[in-house]
């Protein structure tokens, strides 16, 4: 009986977590979505920022234009856009991607990229200023890898966002 619990402690011991970090769910569906200075259809960098998180997306160049959609515009990932999933030591903040000289503090405490997916955006015409357009920006079946190989579930970061330009 005593061999039979020491060997339960044991296992149990052994098997507990190394202190690696464990990302568990990835949710920015709730946050607003960033991004520096004025949006135009030049803008190519987007951020959603939580306490110590952010998702971060580089838009393929080109991807944004000031004409109504017909169909979905739609940028492979990885390949013509980026989406990554970075977590720091600190609160971060919009200054850490806007500054011209970034901040030092906070590290960044892992950075995961986005391995497959696809993002979506759909443009309209604003209804009450025919000089503004209104561009969504979703993400479809992104799929995170860490350097483990481990992909992470519990993924909700389907809303990207929705952001105005003017007419150029």
């Amino acid at each position: 009986m005593r061999k039979g619990i020491f060997l339960l402690v044991f296992l149990g011991l052994i098997g507990c977590s190394d202190g690696e970090l464990q990302i568990e769910t990835i949710d920015f569906d709730a946050v607003d979505l960033n991004f520096c200075g004025t949006a135009t259809t030049q803008t190519e960098l987007f951020f959603k920022l939580n306490e110590f998180d952010a998702l971060i997306l580089n838009l393929d160049n080109g991807l944004i234009r000031n004409q109504a959609s017909t169909d979905t515009i739609r940028s492979a990932i990885p390949g013509g856009s980026q989406v990554r999933y970075r977590l720091f030591d600190d609160t971060v903040n919009s200054a850490y991607f806007c500054d011209v000289v970034p901040p030092v503090t906070p590290g960044v405490v892992e950075e995961i990229p986005g391995q497959s997916g696809e993002v979506l955006i759909f443009t309209t015409r604003s209804e009450t200023d025919t000089t503004k357009f209104e561009h969504t920006i979703r993400l479809k079946n992104v799929s995170f890898v860490n350097d483990a190989g481990e992909r992470l579930t519990n993924i909700a970061v389907d809303d990207f966002g929705a952001f105005t330009t003017a007419q150029d």
